[in-house]
């Protein structure tokens, strides 16, 4: 059987890609307490995704960015880093001794890779069709996942590919339909201007 972790869990509506930026507005007084201990402890913490389509219970480890703002009530709206993908085995209503959730989690195996320089080129091209014109170098595929604003379905998709072969397959034709979105919205433009 794989190694299993223990460590805090936040079930929520969305799932984290690797290396994605998270923006949370933390206000239940069992997620401020989380807070306060992943702050002062420099701790991870996982979000689950609650999602229906979710059958692996797939989610997010979490890093602390930084805190972008705190109330006089209590709450805070924080950044947080999704630092690798999760599979929740156990789900615990209450960590131990504490007021928030808590399960065993198997950490799945970091699919941080290289795209081929075609693939590379092809995203490239893409960033500069949306007038963005220096691109973040080394470029992996799961940074090339967060720049195409997957769906959920997609998102779950690409997490349970683990071959990269066929993960870039994968984001290769989400790329394809995201360049034929910018080709409607600049047919569209143009037609407009003639008018």
């Amino acid at each position: 059987m794989h190694e299993l972790s223990k460590i805090p869990v936040f079930p929520l509506n969305i799932l984290p890609l690797p290396d994605e930026f998270i923006p949370l507005h933390i206000f239940e007084e069992r997620y401020r307490q989380l807070q306060r201990e992943v702050e002062s402890q420099d701790k991870e913490f996982g979000i689950l995704f609650t999602g229906i389509d979710n059958k692996y219970n797939l989610g997010g480890r979490m890093r602390m960015e930084s805190v972008l703002k705190t109330y006089e009530t209590g709450e805070s709206d924080v950044l947080y880093k999704c630092t690798g993908i999760f599979m929740l085995i156990n789900f615990y209503k209450t960590y131990p001794g504490k007021l928030y959730p808590g399960g065993d989690v198997h950490d799945l195996p970091n699919q941080s890779v290289a795209p081929t320089d075609k693939f590379l080129k092809e995203f490239v091209d893409y960033m500069h069709r949306r007038k963005i014109s220096e691109v973040e170098e080394p470029v992996m595929l799961n940074d090339i996942a967060n720049e195409l604003n997957l769906e959920m379905e997609d998102r779950l998709s690409y997490l349970r590919i683990l071959d990269p072969f066929k993960k870039e397959k994968f984001l290769r034709e989400r790329l394809k339909y995201r360049l034929h979105i910018l080709n409607q919205e600049s047919t569209a433009r143009n037609n407009f201007n003639l008018n």
